[in-house]
């Protein structure tokens, strides 16, 4: 009989000394809003949710409703349960502080409610990405400053897939499971065990509309590709580009690949498209731990200290070979 999440967890949990149900709890309340965000997104138009807030976020992108809904329904979710000390979300300018009615716990949750929501109104895949992290010992009041932990001190780290089927796919640090919601019963189920990525792969995603803008390393790399067979690889390669983050990691969990949002000279003053807590080390330490590799082209994502809570930064992962080849060819240049 297939174990669903949360009997995963505590069964995981149990083999660790010392772990109280502090986590479980947490994990808990992160399903009920992924749940509830399945049911907005799946619903629609039927119940108002699409198109623009006529709002723009903290870093100056257009936000959709659902962005502002997903954001609320994330908060409602997890702060009343005494597992967080505080939260930060990127569609939240600072940190959010725990309601003085609730307890507070020793954890840090940061996360993008509606990954991908550009596609939310042409029924693309969008999804949702978490991280968890422990709240420094003795801060009652967590500050962003306490948030700006490398991607090496992750405790946890997820992301909810709401496509055809609704999946949460998550990482404690061993080894990498995913779980499908069984609406009959309510319940995420796995189906997913052990995932792994394999380390060759055929399959690129970039958004080549940027091709100008990169630097020489990845032009050199996609050119390659896009030669085929007639190139120096030798090798036919198949582009894909969904422009959801969680799609395209999905994708790359389940049949291997190698995303790209490289460093580019489109706008000199960010440093990359994707943000290093809300998306790039969460979705590192998942591809980690199942085989991959996660580079921004010249480091290891997951050892770059934060500076800022919405810092920006460059994002190559997926197959380790093909990841190792664009690390080379960064190194080369």
């Amino acid at each position: 009989m297939s174990k669903s999440l949360v009997q995963f967890i505590i069964e995981e949990q149990r083999a660790i000394p010392g772990v109280s149900g502090n986590f479980t709890g947490l994990i808990s309340d992160i399903i009920i809003a992924c749940k509830q965000i399945a049911h907005d997104v799946n619903k629609g138009e039927l119940i108002g949710v699409l198109g623009s807030a006529g709002s723009e976020n903290v870093q100056g992108e257009t936000q959709k409703k659902l962005d502002i809904i997903t954001n609320e329904v994330f908060i409602k979710s997890t702060e009343w349960g005494g597992h967080l000390a505080a939260m930060a979300s990127e569609e939240m300018d600072d940190v959010y502080p725990i309601p003085a009615k609730y307890p507070k716990g020793k954890y840090l949750l940061v996360f993008d409610p509606l990954d991908g929501s550009s596609n939310i109104d042409v029924n693309i895949s969008v999804g949702t990405i978490f991280s968890i992290l422990r709240a420094p010992k003795g801060v009652a009041n967590p500050t962003a400053a306490d948030f700006l932990q490398p991607g090496t001190t992750q405790v946890c780290a997820g992301y909810a897939l709401y496509g055809p089927a609704t999946m949460l796919v998550i990482t404690t640090g061993h080894g990498v499971n995913g779980f499908t919601l069984d609406s009959d019963i309510g319940e995420f189920m796995l189906t997913h065990p052990n995932m792994i990525i394999p380390a060759d792969t055929v399959e690129f995603a970039i958004n080549s509309s940027n091709e100008r803008f990169w630097e020489k390393p990845v032009q050199r790399y996609v050119e390659e590709c896009v030669a085929g067979k007639t190139g120096p690889r030798g090798i036919n390669f198949n582009m894909r580009w969904v422009a959801s983050m969680v799609a395209e990691v999905h994708r790359i969990l389940t049949r291997g690949g190698v995303f790209l949002y490289p460093k580019d000279t489109k706008d000199p003053t960010k440093g990359g498209k994707l943000r290093l807590l809300y998306e790039a080390n969460p979705m590192s330490f998942i591809v980690e731990q199942a085989g991959g590799i996660s580079s921004s082209g010249y480091e290891r994502i997951m050892d770059i200290k934060p500076s800022d809570l919405h810092q920006r930064v460059p994002v190559i992962l997926g197959s380790k070979n093909e990841v190792a080849r664009l690390v080379r060819y960064h190194k080369e240049a």
